[in-house]
């Protein structure tokens, strides 16, 4: 009787239900929702009273998931599972070369596509490009992007990563501000930008804190495009990807090219998507666009070829 019941539940009250079971509380599930919190309360007795359990044990801080409600929450994220299947199966049911293929890459290199759209677009008119700067992991099951520019591949079955290149890293300055002793000791003593704790894993940081011998720079940022920002003011110098750093006519490179810090970029995609004809397209143009500017990536133009797109 619980089976039949629990066929009947509405999926909206379930998505509901699943939120409020990753989020934990009724304030994060209704932000995520983007409903109130008494759509979600209700929704979720709702449920209750069609399942006919209890699903939550309420504690004071958080919502907790009974046996019921854990046995409930597999089926759900079963069922998500296959409704994402289902969507992104759909997106090839009338495969075209029209459309949106949805891009997203660091803030630096969503600078990079951007610079270079015309190029990326070339031949590719009839499809809209949408580009996402962000340097977490969406979600591409749940179609948050189609395609991913990425330095790391994750441990995901149903991702399919293709190397696009390497970037390659290097100190600049801003062109005002006066650096004349470029060795470790000379770079020790000169003020420097780089990244918060929180994101202390991007590209270099480690390198910066064992040139700083475990000091932490006296200029934090979240983000590559205000670290940018900070060293083209003059104020500090920091560690930026050469494709960012070679092209701005505002800095100037301290030195060569950081080789310990490169890192390879990779295109990821999910199976299901990987033969779409549009999202195939924009992979492949991606691919062209990387080879042919992989001098400026790499760090091996001089400054003032580098400008020039």
């Amino acid at each position: 009787m619980q089976e039949t019941r629990a066929m009947a539940a509405d999926w909206d009250d379930l998505r509901v239900f699943l939120t409020l079971a990753r989020e934990g509380n009724l304030t994060a599930a209704a932000r995520r929702l983007q409903v109130s919190h008494p759509t979600v309360a209700r929704r979720v007795r709702g449920l209750e009273e069609a399942i006919g359990a209890r699903l939550f044990d309420r504690l004071p801080d958080r919502f907790v998931l009974t046996a019921a409600g854990e046995e409930l929450l597999a089926d759900t994220e079963a069922m998500e599972r296959a409704a994402e299947s289902i969507q992104r199966r759909s997106a090839g049911l009338g495969d075209t070369a029209h459309g949106t293929v949805r891009v997203s890459a660091g803030e630096a290199m969503a600078g990079f596509l951007a610079d270079h759209l015309p190029r990326l677009r070339r031949g590719l008119q009839c499809i809209e490009i949408e580009l996402a700067a962000s340097h977490m992991l969406v979600n591409l099951s749940r179609r948050e992007a189609d395609l991913l520019i990425r330095e790391q591949v994750p441990d995901i079955p149903s991702l399919v990563a293709r190397r696009l290149g390497r970037v390659e890293y290097a100190i600049y300055a801003g062109r005002g501000r006066d650096v004349a002793d470029t060795s470790p000791g000379g770079l020790r003593g000169v003020t420097w930008a780089g990244f918060d704790e929180e994101h202390a894993y991007m590209p270099g940081q480690a390198w910066v804190a064992e040139l700083l011998q475990g000091a932490r720079p006296a200029v934090r940022v979240n983000n590559w495009l205000v670290l940018h920002q900070v060293v083209c003011s003059g104020e500090a110098v920091g560690l930026l990807p050469c494709y960012a750093g070679d092209r701005d006519p505002g800095l100037r490179r301290l030195g060569p090219v950081l080789e310990e810090v490169g890192v390879d970029q990779w295109l990821l995609v999910h199976r299901d998507l990987r033969a779409l004809s549009r999202v195939r397209r924009v992979m492949d143009s991606l691919v062209a666009l990387f080879r042919e500017r992989r001098d400026l990536l790499e760090g091996r133009l001089p400054q003032k070829e580098a400008v020039a797109p």
